[in-house]
């Protein structure tokens, strides 16, 4: 499995996408095509943490007055099937691997893996 979870409306995710050769890899638009139950939970088994997959840059969280430090882990996986904008992106998934979000690290280690790959 490889896959990138993204927004197209996003620069960060376009700019991130564009660096790497991704013809082997199934694209999903997230808004267009939500992420599934089992996608998400695919993605919680690498990081053990539905909270980490969360944005926590999401307008919707000022619109629904949520107190993210009353949030649990069910919470943030309910939030995230709920609205495309609450998954923290872009999220490329592999069997081995996730690399989640725009960090700066994050994307470097997902350069190390391109380059590996």
């Amino acid at each position: 499995m490889k896959k990138v979870f993204y927004l197209n409306t996003c620069d960060t995710c376009r700019k991130i996408i564009g660096q790497f050769n991704l013809k082997d890899w199934e694209l999903r638009e997230i808004k267009k095509e939500p992420i599934t139950k089992e996608e998400i939970e695919a993605m919680y088994e690498h990081t053990k943490s539905y909270e980490a997959l969360f944005s926590k840059k999401s307008t919707q969280i000022k619109l629904r007055e949520l107190d993210l430090k009353t949030l649990t882990e069910d919470d943030f996986k309910e939030l995230i099937l709920d609205h495309y904008t609450f998954l923290k992106r872009p999220v490329f998934l592999t069997d081995k691997e996730i690399f989640v979000g725009s960090e700066k690290t994050t994307v470097t280690s997902l350069k190390d893996y391109f380059r590996g790959e």
